[in-house]
C-alpha cells in the first residue's frame, strides 16, 4: 500500500509505519525488540564423542516497543481501552512497515496474534498539532518478515493459527 497522502500529515523523520486492517495507523521514529528465541535441548548420544545432537523446542517472541509515533487517530487507544475496560482481547495481524524516499514498502514485519501491553503518551504541550504516542509496547505469538521487491503493496495476509490459542471473552 502506498499512500501518497501520507507525508502530508505525518512528520517526514519518522520511519517505521503500522499498519492494521489494511490502513496505516502512525508512524515511529523507533522500533525495538523485534527478536525471536528458540529454545534448544543438546543430546549427546552414546559412542559419539565427537558430536552432539541439538534438539529444538518452542520459539519464544520478544514484545516489541514502538517509540515516539505521531498519528491522528485513535485506533491504538480503542484497542487498550477496549481491553482495560473488561472487553474484547482481540488479537490483530500488525504490520510494521518501512518505506524508500519513493514511498514504496521496502521491508515488512508482520506481528501475528498481536495484542497492546503498554502505551505511554509524552507530555502534554498546547502548540502540538498531532496526537502523539511515546511508547507503545505490543506482544505477539508469531513473526513473518518479508522484504519487497520494487516496493508497493504492503499489506500481508497472514493468519494466526488459530489452533495454538482460543482465547476466552
Amino acid at each position: 500500500m502506498t499512500n501518497k497522502n501520507y507525508g502530508e500529515n505525518y512528520v517526514t523523520t519518522n520511519r517505521f509505519y503500522v499498519e492494521m486492517q489494511s490502513q496505516i495507523t502512525a508512524s515511529f521514529s523507533e522500533c525495538s525488540g523485534l527478536s525471536v528465541q528458540i529454545d534448544k535441548e543438546t543430546v549427546a548420544e552414546g559412542g559419539v564423542n565427537g558430536q552432539q545432537r541439538i534438539l529444538l523446542k518452542q520459539a519464544k517472541f520478544s514484545d516489541v516497543t514502538l517509540k515516539r509515533g505521531i498519528t491522528n487517530d485513535l485506533t491504538f487507544w480503542n484497542w487498550i481501552s477496549s481491553i482495560l475496560n473488561g472487553g474484547n482481547t482481540e488479537r490483530r495481524n500488525v504490520n510494521i512497515l518501512v518505506f524508500n524516499q519513493a514511498g514504496e514498502t521496502m521491508q515488512c514485519w508482520t506481528l501475528i496474534g498481536a495484542v497492546p501491553v503498554g502505551w505511554k503518551t509524552p507530555s502534554l504541550q498546547a502548540s502540538s498539532k498531532n496526537v502523539a504516542i511515546e511508547e507503545l509496547t505490543l506482544a505477539y505469538e508469531g513473526l513473518n518478515v518479508e522484504a519487497k521487491q520494487g516496493g508497493g503493496g504492503a499489506t500481508t495476509n497472514i493468519q494466526r493459527d488459530s489452533s495454538a490459542y482460543h482465547p476466552s471473552n
